[in-house]
């Protein structure tokens, strides 16, 4: 008899939380919203604020940006993986804290998968390949051959370790056989300027860190590493048309809550970010960062998490890559 007793007020308890929890999501949010992501000044950053300005109109409250520059953006993953799962602490996060941290660092202060609730995916950034204006090379396979008869390799600019930069210059490495030497700078418009002088011959970068610099005639631009041309450089081919099969490599930007933040919470979320990345002055945002939105479901951000931890990893382990 004390067990039904107790059972029927959970049970009662179960049923009133499920039928007010639509409603709570509906008044969300009540009060100030803090989003973290990377450091000020950057495509995160930048990305983020646009995005966080909307949202506070769409809503009527205070959205906050706050950076957390540094180590990948493992910090403020951590604090966002810590905290209360009521839709008031969310993470921008990227490809480096979620896909590539897992294999590159011996141990996080978070897990990727459990320690939060996908909202959608906002951004895809492609990298471009570029080489200074003195490599004998019009295309991307005649670049290829020109890396193949390089002594010793050849040296591409790196914006520092397990960056896009860096992994997509790995990947080409094994997908194409070729001897690449990673130069870590510090942030990837030193590298994008390592290249134009000369100091290092080739490397891939940002679109708008390299774009300008190609219109100039100061780098050449062999193809840009997303599955369709970047809106912003349609004569650019993509390394698949220019004769690298499926190779794809991009930075992405992706809305995360805690773990067990509430379903229909994680929804509203989605549909809100989703219907203002349908807007023009948000997608024109996005492509002077040189990115283009990417929205979709919580499941499908899931998945794509999955499949890139998963490329990655493998790159790493061939590698051999560690961060200290």
């Amino acid at each position: 008899m004390h067990a039904r007793r107790t059972t029927v007020p959970c049970l009662l308890f179960a049923v009133v939380f499920l039928a007010v929890m639509p409603a709570a999501a509906q008044n969300y949010p009540t009060k100030h919203v803090r989003i973290i992501t990377g450091g000020a000044g950057t495509f995160h950053d930048i990305v983020t604020r646009h995005l966080g300005q909307r949202l506070s109109e769409r809503w009527g409250q205070p959205v906050i940006v706050e950076n957390q520059p540094g180590a990948g953006l493992t910090i403020g993953s951590n604090i966002v993986a810590k905290a209360a799962p009521d839709g008031y602490t969310l993470l921008m996060a990227d490809r480096t804290s979620l896909a590539v941290a897992p294999s590159l660092y011996k141990s996080l202060p978070y897990d990727p998968v459990k320690d939060f609730s996908p909202i959608t995916l906002v951004a895809l950034a492609p990298t471009m390949l570029v080489a200074h204006s003195s490599v004998p090379a019009t295309d991307l396979r005649e670049f290829i051959e020109y890396a193949k008869r390089q002594p010793g390799g050849i040296n591409f600019a790196s914006a520092g370790l397990g960056t896009v930069i860096h992994m997509t210059a790995e990947l080409l490495k094994h997908a194409a056989d070729v001897n690449v030497v990673a130069i870590h700078y510090k942030g990837g418009g030193a590298a994008a300027l390592a290249i134009v002088s000369g100091e290092v011959k080739a490397g891939f970068g940002a679109v708008p860190n390299v774009l300008p610099h190609v219109t100039a005639g100061k780098v050449k631009a062999y193809a840009v590493t997303s599955k369709k041309r970047f809106s912003g450089a349609p004569d650019v081919p993509t390394a698949d048309e220019a004769g690298l099969p499926g190779f794809e490599s991009e930075q992405w930007l992706a809305m995360l809550a805690p773990a067990r933040t509430p379903t229909a919470l994680i929804g509203k979320l989605n549909r809100d970010i989703a219907e203002l990345l349908q807007r023009s002055e948000i997608q024109g945002a996005l492509r002077t960062q040189g990115a283009e939105p990417a929205p979709g479901t919580p499941e499908e951000l899931a998945a794509f998490i999955k499949s890139e931890t998963v490329k990655l990893k493998k790159i790493i382990e061939l590698t051999g890559m560690r961060a200290e």
